[in-house]
């Protein structure tokens, strides 16, 4: 049971598998905006040059 509504809860998403950092807020939503227009199959893509095993990025973070 997820504990907080929301879209991660709706579509029981788990795992971090891609991110990027900015400097900036605006360059940030830039960026956002420019991923979210691509296809599917550029999002796959994506995610699959940095991360082919589509590890949870975020394992290690709470250590």
């Amino acid at each position: 049971m997820k504990t907080n509504a929301g879209f991660s809860a709706k579509y029981q998403c788990n795992k971090l598998v891609y991110f990027e950092t900015f400097q900036w807020i605006d360059d940030a939503i830039a960026r956002k905006k420019q991923i979210k227009a691509g296809s599917r199959k550029k999002k796959i893509a994506l995610v699959g040059n940095d991360n082919p095993n589509w590890k949870d990025l975020s394992d290690d973070w709470c250590d």
